[in-house]
């Protein structure tokens, strides 16, 4: 291949080598649209900062393929039968991320400040692209967030009265607000078990629960649940958008709820409302149709011997 070999020197180069290095991998070696965006990126901080020489546009240059795929969504039987095989503060959070709409981490970096449980509203600060949002608090996890606040609280008085007791604090705010950190409204709705040593100060801080912790235990209760989808936390998330649409919620408003940049993400989740596929009802579901049955009659009782008896009157 012309350009990048084992004995090529990166500084006698130039774009349409780097392009048909870019090229071959996504022609020759087959590689994912983020494996040739990584190599990309890591050319364009080799000439732009290590040879100080920023490299121009690409001419012919082949782009990866990026599929698309469609969004895990658990239906609601399966919802409730996965939040109700987990427990304690895991449960609390899967409440969460299925009843507000939030990624994991942004539940897990939730602060008391955050939760309005009298508007049963979510603040939720700095999202994905460092947006703030407003989304709802589901009334069913009030009574539980309540109890649990009370537990968090009677730690935090407990760290407080061995001198701990404070928290990461966001940038800039530390300097601003010096005692905040040690403050009950700062304090994460679910801390870590355990204090953590901040690496510039090496002071002893609390912060909150590692995702992990959430994951093995979602995964432990899909699989104990007899759940074939291979579902992850995130699939709540998307469960929570999909019932929305089923439920007659305009798509503008489930946007607003997931804090999405444009639109057109949300409009995903349009493929699963009310019925299945595009909402389309097959051809095949029509032949068991009372005037249909007479022109095929053996197509109709074999059919019907794969449907569920019907229900008997009362």
């Amino acid at each position: 291949m012309c350009g990048f070999t084992a004995c090529a020197i990166p500084a006698e180069l130039g774009e349409r080598d780097v392009a048909r290095f870019l090229s071959s991998l996504a022609v020759e070696s087959g590689v994912s649209a983020a494996t040739q965006n990584q190599a990309l990126a890591a050319l364009l901080f080799l000439y732009q900062a290590v040879l100080e020489r920023p490299l121009g546009a690409f001419q012919g240059l082949v782009r990866a393929h990026q599929p698309k795929r469609l969004p895990v969504v658990l239906t609601r039987d399966e919802v409730a039968a996965v939040l109700g095989v987990m427990q304690g503060t895991p449960q609390l959070v899967a409440a969460l991320l299925y009843g507000s709409g939030l990624r994991l981490l942004e539940a897990l970096q939730l602060r008391v400040k955050d939760l309005d449980l009298r508007r049963g509203e979510i603040v939720v600060r700095g999202g994905k692209g460092d947006r703030d949002r407003v989304t709802v608090l589901p009334a069913i996890v009030v009574g539980p967030l309540e109890r649990h606040l009370d537990a968090v609280r009677a730690l935090h008085q407990e760290d407080l009265a061995r001198g701990a007791g404070r928290v990461p604090m966001p940038a800039g705010l530390l300097h601003k607000y010096p005692n905040a950190a040690a403050e009950w409204r700062w304090q994460w709705v679910f801390p870590a078990r355990r204090e953590g040593v901040e690496v510039p100060t090496g002071e002893r801080r609390r912060h909150h629960l590692h995702e992990t912790v959430i994951q093995r235990a979602f995964r432990a209760a899909v699989q104990q649940s007899g759940i074939s989808k291979r579902a992850t936390c995130h699939s709540l998330r998307h469960s929570f958008a999909t019932h929305l649409l089923e439920d007659g919620y305009d798509i503008r408003t489930v946007h607003e709820l997931l804090g999405h940049r444009d639109v057109s993400t949300t409009m995903i989740y349009t493929h699963v409302l009310n019925l299945g596929g595009r909402g389309v009802r097959s051809p095949a579901d029509r032949l068991v149709e009372p005037g249909v049955i007479a022109v095929v009659p053996r197509l109709a009782g074999r059919l019907r011997q794969l449907l569920p008896p019907p229900n008997p009157p009362r």
